[in-house]
């Protein structure tokens, strides 16, 4: 690209994040009255919508009231390695979301998506809501109370409770408050192709970043709002970055790259055009199985959904409301004689916590609600925890 795609954003200053809270809405078919809408009443309607998204304010920045010290660029040694495109095409496919500005919030729904037991969804990376699933019937849903104009959601699928990197499916793509009210998948104004004049800084801490994956090589932060989370893009000198990260000196055009120990330091401050790029394992990926079953060992087998919804942070949306009682109940172990198998397990039951079946040879107990989570598959590792074989 020969020049830099205009920046039109204008940020406003950085204002405090109002409270965030959930809340569930029962999807009902039109009424006769609503099916009957003659046209005019529905352009009426879209331009009500498109005015109520434009009168929102500039998405503010994650942590209000920080002001990273000014700096310039410095000498710069050459990485010993181009990072990689990060893979995540083995986890379970992201869910999906849909959502639409009413009343001056946006209520998100969430597909779920087979054995998983949570949800989380952000907005520019602020958390909007932590959705304990444990059977429900209803949509999942959490609601942003404090929307902005273009915001960028994102939502990933949690297979057990332990929030660790390996109990993370895939990062849903983003998806952009449009101009029109709605929620829709899409880059919004940084389509494949943007390029970007950015202050490319380092860092080398290890361990969990802000999505929940681990920090590695080609993990990058950004400010969402300018490069939203599920991005790949390209950084000359450094190789391809997925924004999955955040931190409170990446504002605007900043970018964070990772490096390993003294790396980091030898990048120092770099001025970089990075390029927003297609996600390279499109075409193969969404389709994986959910991480290794060696990896449920980060959360205790015995762990099954909370009795009420849960909220990871004050003021985070929490979408599912607790069990009902006959649910818990039925939650009661199925007793079997030692080294006897269980009935058998059912493709078409409905399993609860605690229940025991079944399958070729061997028994299992149910850690979550499921239903057609075959025991002992690997995308059911968090679903049935086996006890071992047993004779019928």
């Amino acid at each position: 690209m020969s020049a830099l795609l205009s920046r039109a954003r204008l940020w406003a200053a950085a204002v405090a994040t109002a409270a965030l809270a959930a809340g569930v809405v029962l999807l009902m078919p039109p009424t006769l009255a609503q099916a009957t809408t003659p046209p005019a009443a529905t352009d009426a309607a879209a331009t009500d919508a498109a005015d109520a998204a434009a009168a929102l304010p500039a998405c503010p920045f994650w942590a209000a009231g920080i002001t990273p010290p000014a700096r310039s660029t410095t000498p710069w040694v050459a990485p010993l390695q181009t990072a990689p495109a990060v893979d995540f095409a083995t986890r379970q496919v992201a869910p999906t979301l849909t959502g639409a500005l009413v009343n001056g919030q946006v209520t998100l729904t969430v597909s779920p998506v087979p054995n998983a037991v949570a949800y989380r969804v952000w907005r520019d990376g602020v958390n909007l809501g932590y959705i304990s699933y444990w059977g429900q019937t209803g949509p999942l849903t959490v609601t942003d109370t404090a929307p902005c104009q273009g915001a960028y959601y994102d939502v990933v699928a949690m297979y057990d409770t332990s929030n660790s990197d390996a109990s993370l499916g895939q990062l849903s793509q983003p998806y952009w408050l449009g101009a029109d009210g709605t929620v829709a998948p899409g880059a919004g104004d940084v389509p494949v192709g943007t390029q970007i004049s950015m202050m490319v800084t380092s860092y080398d801490n290890t361990g969990s970043t802000a999505s929940g994956y681990n920090a590695q090589l080609g993990m990058c932060a950004t400010d969402p709002r300018v490069i939203p989370w599920g991005t790949y893009f390209s950084v000359p000198g450094y190789g391809t970055c997925y924004a999955a990260d955040l931190g409170t000196w990446i504002q605007n055009d900043t970018v964070d790259v990772w490096l390993p120990d003294a790396q980091a330091n030898n990048w120092g401050v770099q001025d970089r055009t990075v390029t927003v790029i297609a996600n390279p394992y499109a075409s193969g990926g969404g389709t994986g199985s959910s991480p290794s079953a060696s990896a449920s060992a980060s959360a205790p087998a015995s762990s099954s959904p909370s009795a009420s919804a849960s909220a990871s942070a004050p003021g985070s949306g929490s979408a599912s409301a607790s069990p009902s009682a006959s649910a818990s109940a039925s939650a009661r172990p199925t007793s079997t004689a030692s080294g006897s198998c269980a009935v058998a397990w059912n493709s078409s039951t409905s399993y609860s916590p605690g229940q025991i079946v079944s399958y070729q040879g061997t028994n299992y107990t149910a850690t979550y609600y499921s239903t057609g989570a075959v025991p002992g598959a690997a995308t059911s590792w968090a679903v049935w925890s086996s006890d071992g074989p047993c004779s019928s």
